[in-house]
C-alpha cells in the first residue's frame, strides 16, 4: 500500500488516525473517477463545436413521470430561510443563533483553505453538537450558543479542488472526500443521536455523473461506518450552465439522498462565461435575477425539483447591513423585493449572508407560506423552457464603464489577498464577498479583455489597460498607510496571480486552485501511522 503521509497540526483530536484512515479509504475508492471526470468536464469544454443542449442520451430519465426523490427528512422539511457562512468559531455562533432554520458550514467559497482553516472548521463544528463551542474577543465578550440549534449543513469543497496536505504516496487526496469524510467521521453519529443527520451541499457540479460519483460516496460511506442507507440528504447547487441542462438527471442520480436543488448565481454567470467565453455579457451589477436567461433558469429550477418532490432554494441575499439608517433601510427593501420574487417563482427557502438579513427574509416566506413548511405541491406546470431561452444572454453591442472596471479590479484584487491571509468570507462595499464574487469579477475582466470589449469612453478594454488599474489600485492603497508589511506581500502576490490569470489564452478553469497550489500548500508532512492519538 502506498504511504499516507498528512500534516502537522494543533488538532490532533480531528486527525485522528481512524479519521484519516476513512478519509484515505473513500479517496482510494473513488480518487481515480474524480480525476477521470474531471479530464471530461475539459474534454467537454475544449470540444464542443453546438450550443449546449438538454442530453438526448438520459431523455428517458426526463419524461417518466413516475420517479421522484426521497421525503425530506423531518428536519429538512422546512427550509424557509437558511444562512450560509465559514465555520469559524465566532461566525458559527452567530449563525447558530440567528433564527435560521438552517445554517450552511461553508468549506468551500466561504473558507480560504488554509490548513488551520479546514480542520479547526471540522472541530468547530464537533463543538457545537457537543454543547461546547464558544468564543472570546479581544475586547472580552463572551459568544456562546443558546437555544435549539437549527438544522447544520455543510459544504465540502468542489471536486476539482485537492487536500495538499493528506497525501497518499505523494498524491493528494481530493479536498471534497476530505472536508465531506471528516465531518462524516466525528459528527455523522452525533447528529442522528440528535434527531438529525448529515446534511450537505455540494458545489461546482458540472454533470449527472458527478452527483452519481457523490451518490456512490454516501453509499459506500454510509456501509462503512454502520450508518443507515438514506441518512445522507444533499442539495445540489446549479450554478455551473452545464447543470442547468441536467437538473432532472441530477436529481435521479441523488433521489435516495436527495435534498433539492439550489439557484447560485454568480457562480452560473461564472461558468457561463468559461463554456461560451464569446457572447460577452454586460458589467455583472446589470445581470440581475430578472434577466431573461437567468429567469428561464430560476423558473425551471422550481419546476424541475417541485415536480420531483424536491425542495428549490433560492439564491444569496449578500448585503451585510449598514449603521447608517436611511443605507440600511434602502438595503432591506432591496432584499425583501427579492425575496418576494423568489417565493413568488415558487422556491421553497432562501439564502442570507448576515444574521441581520435573517428576520427580512422569514418576514417574506412566512407571509406567502403561512404554517406550510414548502409550497413543493405548486408545481409550475405553466414554465417552458428551451435550451435557446437558458442561453439567451442577449449581449450584443456590450460596453464596459469605467466604473464597472475598476470596481471589479478593486474586489477581485482585495478579496484575492484576504483569501490569501485567510479569511473567505469579506465585508467589501456593503456586501458580505466570497470567492464566486472574485470569480465572475476576474472572468468578466478576462472576457472583456479577451473580446476587447469596448469602453463607454471609447476604447476597449486591453490587458495593459486591466493591469494598469491593478497597479493604481495598490498605488492608492499604498498611499493611504493602509497596507503594513504583510498586507503589502498579500496585495502584491493577488495582483500578481490575477495579472497572470487574467492575460491567458483561454479562460482559467478556477482561481482559487491556481491560489492555492502557490500559496496555502506548505507544512512539514509526517506518516499517518505516527499521528498522536
Amino acid at each position: 500500500m502506498e504511504p499516507v503521509t498528512v500534516a502537522e497540526s494543533d488538532y490532533p483530536d480531528i486527525l485522528t488516525p481512524e479519521a484519516i484512515d476513512f478519509v484515505v479509504a473513500l479517496d482510494r475508492e473513488f480518487g481515480a473517477r474524480r480525476v477521470q471526470l474531471l479530464d471530461r468536464r475539459r474534454r467537454r469544454r475544449a470540444t464542443r463545436t453546438t450550443e449546449l443542449d438538454f442530453l438526448e442520451s438520459t431523455k428517458q430519465i426526463r419524461v417518466d413521470d413516475t420517479w421522484t426523490v426521497a421525503p425530506p427528512a423531518e428536519d429538512l422539511t422546512d427550509r424557509r430561510v437558511e444562512i450560509t457562512g465559514p465555520p469559524e468559531r465566532k461566525m458559527t455562533i452567530n449563525a447558530l443563533n440567528s433564527g435560521a432554520k438552517v445554517w450552511m458550514a461553508d468549506f468551500e467559497d466561504a473558507t480560504a483553505p488554509t490548513w488551520e482553516n479546514v480542520v479547526s472548521g471540522q472541530r468547530n463544528l464537533r463543538e457545537a453538537l457537543d454543547g461546547t463551542l464558544g468564543f472570546t474577543a479581544p475586547d472580552g465578550r463572551e459568544y456562546q450558543i443558546g437555544g435549539d440549534l437549527p438544522t447544520i449543513m455543510v459544504r465540502p469543497r468542489g471536486w476539482h479542488l485537492p487536500e495538499c496536505h493528506v497525501r497518499i504516496g505523494g498524491r493528494a487526496v481530493s479536498a471534497s472526500l476530505f472536508d465531506f469524510g471528516l465531518y462524516l467521521f466525528h459528527c455523522g453519529k452525533k447528529q442522528i443521536e440528535r434527531g438529525s443527520g448529515p446534511y450537505f451541499y455540494l458545489p461546482k457540479l458540472e454533470s449527472h455523473l458527478e452527483a452519481r460519483l457523490w451518490n456512490d460516496v454516501f453509499v459506500f460511506a454510509q456501509n462503512r461506518l454502520g450508518i443507515p442507507r438514506g441518512t445522507i440528504r444533499a442539495t445540489v447547487l446549479i450554478e455551473t450552465i452545464t447543470a442547468a441542462f441536467e437538473m432532472e438527471e441530477i436529481l435521479y442520480e441523488l433521489r435516495e439522498h436527495s435534498a433539492g436543488l439550489n439557484a447560485g448565481r454568480w457562480d452560473y454567470l461564472f461558468s457561463m462565461i468559461k463554456n461560451r467565453p464569446d457572447v460577452v455579457l454586460p458589467e455583472r451589477s446589470q445581470v440581475t435575477m430578472t434577466a431573461p436567461f437567468m429567469r428561464a433558469y430560476t423558473e425551471l429550477l422550481v419546476k424541475t425539483c417541485h415536480r420531483r418532490g424536491a425542495h428549490a432554494i433560492g439564491g444569496m441575499a449578500a448585503v451585510v447591513p449598514s449603521r447608517d439608517p436611511v443605507a440600511a433601510k434602502r438595503a432591506l427593501n432591496q432584499v425583501r423585493q427579492d425575496k418576494r420574487r423568489e417565493v413568488g417563482d415558487g422556491f421553497d427557502g432562501s439564502w442570507v449572508a448576515h444574521p441581520g438579513l435573517v428576520e427580512t427574509c422569514k418576514d417574506v416566506f412566512d407571509q406567502w407560506l403561512g404554517f406550510e413548511p414548502h409550497q413543493i405541491v405548486r408545481k409550475r406546470d405553466d414554465v417552458r423552457v428551451t435550451a435557446k431561452e437558458l442561453l439567451d444572454v442577449r449581449s450584443t453591442a456590450v460596453t464596459v464603464s469605467e466604473v464597472a472596471l475598476r470596481t471589479n479590479v478593486s474586489v477581485a484584487l482585495r478579496y484575492v489577498a484576504a483569501w490569501l491571509g485567510g479569511r473567505g468570507a469579506v465585508s467589501l462595499g456593503g456586501l458580505m464577498e466570497d470567492a464566486a464574487t472574485a470569480e465572475i469579477c476576474r472572468t468578466q475582466l478576462w472576457q472583456w479583455i479577451s473580446t476587447g470589449t469596448p469602453t463607454d469612453y471609447g476604447v476597449p478594454v486591453t490587458a495593459g489597460l486591466v493591469t494598469r488599474m491593478l497597479r493604481e489600485e495598490l498605488d492608492v492603497l499604498a498611499e493611504t498607510g493602509a497596507l503594513d508589511e504583510d498586507a503589502a506581500r498579500r496585495f502584491g502576490q493577488a495582483r500578481t496571480l490575477l495579472t497572470v490569470l487574467l492575460t491567458e489564452r483561454t479562460c482559467p478553469e478556477f482561481l482559487t486552485l491556481p491560489a492555492y497550489l502557490r500559496h496555502m500548500t506548505g507544512g512539514k508532512l509526517a506518516p499517518a501511522a505516527a499521528l498522536p492519538v
